[in-house]
């Protein structure tokens, strides 16, 4: 088995062709090769289940069997086990795979494979030595096809031959300051399965990082960075394409996870890490924020008000109002995503997570303890205060506990009990309830931007009248959470 370090970066038909050019390669004989590849799966697709990728290759007149186990990609960088041998078109020998239960699993599904997509592109590779290390560097161009569509292929993949990772990224940054390079979060076999299944765009949730007591904190850190800016990659091309508001909610959620893991790890995180990167998402996590402000105003806060005041003209007014704020919005998003910076903070930014140093040794339980018991109290200072904070006051303990469940969910499979889940479900309940007290004062905010400040509204009195009752109906939420909290 080997294991294969991976960038992989999307580029135009243009760039592809300047590629060839570029001084880093000027002086490096290339090689082609024509590859043609058909992807094999059970008729339940177990194997696009487990992130398992079965593969023909014919490379010039040699067919190869390769099988690959992923792991998520971020930054478009991807780390895979991978076994490869001489083959015979459909006969499935898997006795190179020198894990016994995984070859178990493959050997046990032999009979069941068939061909679900294909690949066919043409590439062409250069060997390029480059800091402390020797790159694989190939770009490829073809298409997918399965059930009669296809997709195009265009993009480069650097791989790692031998010597440091970070050395992927310093020569990436080089290619990058001439060609728009993208980087690039889905493989060919994941684009291949979505063309088979037909698999319309969908906005992306935020799945567990996959942690486990015998990691330093940094490692910790590592995985949940990286697993936060999957997610934000994922709903990427839904924030380009897609009217569907709950991209940017989920694109927003990313970036706050992010940015709240590093303020979490940040006692063993080097300060100039922390300092550089807790600020730098904070442009595109405004510009999502504010677009969230009017989705929510305009499909969850406005239809009530709209159903209590029928005739007031108030209403149409705001509507429209509303609609032009979030398509200005999503402009603004849209503009900061085609920036040329950006791709390359994503490759920046993940390059920084890859080879970040350990400032305080401490063992990870130990330090997932520490960061729930500080978020806790500062949730709880507050809370017990709850009949006498102020506005201000009450907007900083709805952040206190945003900040502790994500840190609850991070360090979730580190410290998860029977107790837990009773404990979550009132967190979130609670969250749920400041959340909906947030997006009044925020409508209320909004509202006094677009009405004449001198005329009174029956719409902020809803407003102002639904804000006193959930704020009532909070201490009972609060008092569940504290005794949950004691238990």
């Amino acid at each position: 088995m080997s294991t294969e370090i991976e960038l992989k970066l999307q580029l135009s038909p243009k760039a592809a062709r300047q590629l060839a050019k570029h001084p880093l390669l000027a002086n490096i004989a290339s090689q082609r090769q024509h590859l043609l590849n058909t992807y094999f799966d059970t008729p339940r697709l177990e194997l696009h289940e487990r992130r398992v990728a079965v593969r023909f290759r014919k490379k010039g007149w040699q067919w190869l069997c390769t099988v690959k186990s992923a792991e998520p990609a971020s930054g478009g960088l991807a780390m895979r086990s991978e076994w490869e041998t001489q083959a015979t078109p459909g006969t499935f020998d898997f006795s190179h795979v020198d894990n016994a239960d995984f070859r178990a699993f493959l050997e046990q599904r032999i009979a069941q494979l068939e061909p679900v997509f294909t690949t066919d592109f043409k590439r062409q590779i250069w060997h390029v030595p480059f800091g402390e290390s020797l790159i694989e560097l190939a770009i490829d161009r073809g298409h997918i096809e399965s059930r009669g569509r296809a997709s195009p292929i265009c993009e480069i993949e650097l791989e790692l031959l031998s010597g440091k990772v970070e050395d992927i990224f310093w020569l990436t940054r080089q290619l990058q300051g001439d060609l728009h390079l993208h980087p690039a979060i889905a493989s060919k076999a994941e684009r291949g399965y979505n063309l088979f299944l037909d698999t319309p765009l969908r906005p992306f949730k935020a799945r567990p990082a996959s942690i486990s007591a015998d990691l330093t904190p940094v490692e910790a850190f590592r995985c949940i960075a990286l697993n936060c800016l999957e997610h934000f990659q994922r709903n990427e091309q839904g924030l380009l394409t897609s009217k569907d508001p709950e991209f940017v909610h989920q694109a927003r959620v990313a970036l706050r996870r992010l940015r709240s893991a590093i303020k979490l790890f940040s006692p063993v995180l080097p300060p100039e890490f922390v300092a550089t990167y807790g600020q730098t998402w904070q442009t595109l996590g405004s510009a999502l924020g504010e677009a969230r402000n009017w989705d929510v105003f305009l499909e969850e806060t406005l239809p009530p008000i709209a159903t209590a005041f029928p005739d007031d003209k108030d209403i149409k007014r705001l509507r429209k109002a509303a609609q032009r704020k979030t398509q200005n919005a999503r402009k603004s998003i849209i503009g900061l995503l085609a920036i040329d910076e950006y791709p390359r903070l994503l490759l920046e930014f993940t390059a920084a997570v890859y080879t970040v140093d350990q400032r305080l040794p401490i063992p990870l339980e130990d330090f997932a303890r520490q960061q729930i018991a500080r978020h806790t109290r500062k949730a709880r200072k507050l809370a017990v205060r709850h009949a006498e904070l102020t506005p201000a006051e009450r907007h900083k303990m709805r952040i206190a506990f945003k900040k502790l469940r994500y840190t609850l969910e991070f360090f979730a499979s580190l410290v998860a009990t029977r107790k837990s889940r009773p404990y979550l479900a009132a967190l979130t309940q609670l969250q749920d309830e400041l959340g909906l007290i947030n997006d009044h004062i925020t409508a209320s905010t909004l509202i006094e931007k677009e009405l004449d400040e001198h005329r009174a509204s029956p719409v902020q009195g809803w407003i102002s009248g639904r804000h006193a009752l959930l704020i009532a109906s909070l201490e009972d939420t609060l008092q569940t959470w504290l005794a949950h909290q004691s238990a």
